[in-house]
């Protein structure tokens, strides 16, 4: 999409959340919008085949006939006629005058009943809805929104098919810059996305995974940058590949199925806690996949030892212990390498604390234990330092960890470190990756290239002399003074020994309880 484009985009996004302003908390602005936008989308590309099909037939009027006595003929029937056959079907909603909330409720409900795959989509948003006797969104607002929305056209040749993405990840950022509301667990930064899919190098007929979906962001750009390479490659003919995600909350979850119905791809999206729940499955395994692209919550901390313990599936075997309760990141690092096949590859983003906490230590550390295992068992292929100040919910770096279970002889027992952090430009109010330094970025992971500043590769033997500290700042320094170590690294340090000392203190309480002392 050209910067004009996205542009105008954003502003027709905006000036749509606009018109409800005041309605709800505006990270609810999202819940309404998105389904309009969606259906405005299915109405428009809609007409696009009623217009094939009445270019063939001789009328608009035969064709609206002929897609009710053969809805094959069209890839979703929706059941709204305009009085006019010549006006666009969308008039039907942009025409609502009175009790617009029951009837918009209504015709998303019937174009749903007519059309399986966007049951429990396009029909989860309640228009009418109250709190408390007061409607959530009165029938003004509402028609202020409709024609908001109704303003820009959303057919097959009108913009690009990643619209709902597009429009979520807008809306999130927005929403998080306005209220400071904790957004990032479901907004990945574009850049970030382009990089991992760049570097995981998807091939047709592939199935790629994320366990953390969201809003199906990072799998999408998978598709995108494969698609990109073949066109590239002057290929217009290849297998797809599939996609497949588990997200807990149910809007996003209907959010993530949106955006794949309206790029065409192939997979699916299932709702549930993956950490407990696992929802892909064979003969009671986890299913094995070629790629995982993931952004889970940092440093979930309500995970308890019964949930390691009673664990069915095999993801945390004794030899590498589990995290401790302080974080869930190697945890769900344990998930991604259990639903890896031989020949997979995977791309985590987590917080920078997950590659150094617990080096230096003299004590235990439960995460650093579970690092040495993947250490030892060479899985870990890369590890990229992230810029800070990128995500909407910290000003936190972040790093993304590359997996390889099927690393070259070359690359064997050795880690590639990048340290972008200083590869950004900043922005108002969140810095951003350039176009420019997301292909030396991408350039340097992909080809495994030493750059002074901001590579270097490590072999086993330096690893285990820094206690299995594995975070790019700590082996490249960027400036030309004196390297320090980040502070969120330290303070990240600084509360797993604090954890540690309870944990002890605690055991050592119940061992004088048990003496009688």
């Amino acid at each position: 999409m050209s910067e004009n484009k996205q542009k105008s985009l954003e502003a027709w996004i905006w000036d749509a959340a606009c018109s409800i302003r005041g309605a709800k908390d505006a990270p609810k602005y999202k819940d309404f919008i998105l389904p309009l936008i969606f259906t405005k989308r299915l109405c428009d590309v809609y007409d696009d085949e009623l217009n094939r099909i009445a270019g063939e037939v001789g009328s608009r009027e035969k064709a609206f006939k002929l897609a009710k006595s053969d809805k094959k003929l069209v890839r979703f029937y929706l059941p709204l006629i305009p009085d006019n056959p010549e006006d666009a079907v969308w008039t039907i909603i942009r025409k609502l005058s009175d009790n617009i909330g029951d009837q918009l409720t209504t015709h998303l409900r019937n174009i749903a009943s007519e059309n399986q795959p966007l049951e429990g989509i396009i029909d989860r948003v309640d228009f009418n809805a109250t709190t408390h006797g007061q409607r959530d969104l009165d029938d003004d607002r509402l028609s202020n929104l409709v024609e908001a929305i109704s303003i820009k056209r959303l057919g097959l040749e009108d913009v690009e098919a990643d619209i709902i993405g597009r429009s979520y990840e807008y809306l999130i950022r927005k929403f998080a810059e306005g209220s400071g509301q904790s957004a990032g667990e479901f907004y990945t930064p574009a850049e970030v996305g382009l990089i991992m899919a760049k570097v995981m190098d998807t091939e047709p007929g592939m199935e790629v995974y994320d366990p953390c979906c969201g809003s199906g962001g990072l799998l999408m750009k998978c598709q995108e940058s494969m698609a990109k390479k073949k066109r590239e490659l002057g290929s217009t003919r290849y297998a797809p590949i599939r996609l497949f995600g588990q997200e807990y909350i149910a809007d996003t979850w209907s959010m993530a199925n949106m955006n794949m119905i309206i790029h065409d791809m192939e997979g699916e999206i299932e709702i549930g806690d993956t950490f407990k729940a696992p929802k892909f499955l064979k003969d009671g395994h986890l299913r094995k996949f070629d790629r995982i692209v993931t952004n889970p919550m940092w440093n979930q901390d309500w995970f308890t030892d019964q949930d390691y313990d009673s664990d069915q599936y095999d993801r945390f075997p004794s030899g590498a212990g589990f995290p401790g309760k302080s974080s869930a990141d190697w945890g769900w690092i344990q998930h991604v390498y259990t639903s890896m096949n031989e020949e997979g590859r995977a791309a985590i983003v987590l917080d920078t604390g997950t590659v150094s906490r617990g080096s230096g230590s003299t004590g235990t550390n439960k995460e650093k234990k579970v690092r040495s295992w993947f250490c030892e068992k060479d899985l870990i292929e890369s590890v990229l330092y992230l810029p800070e100040n990128l995500f909407y919910n910290t000003p936190a770096a972040g790093v993304v960890i590359f997996m390889n279970k099927a690393k070259s002889e070359e690359r064997q027992n050795k880690v590639l470190l990048v340290n972008a952090s200083q590869m950004f430009e900043k922005g108002d109010p969140k810095n951003f990756i350039t176009d420019e330094c997301i292909e030396e970025i991408s350039d340097t992971l992909i080809h495994w290239k030493e750059v002074e500043k901001q590579s270097h590769i490590i072999d086993l033997s330096e690893i285990k002399k820094n206690d299995y500290n594995i975070s790019p700042s700590r082996y490249i320094q960027t400036g030309d003074g004196e390297t320090y170590r980040p502070i969120e690294e330290i303070v990240a340090e600084l509360d797993s020994v604090e954890i540690q000392a309870k944990d002890t203190d605690q055991t050592l309480r119940e061992i004088l309880k048990k003496m009688g002392l």
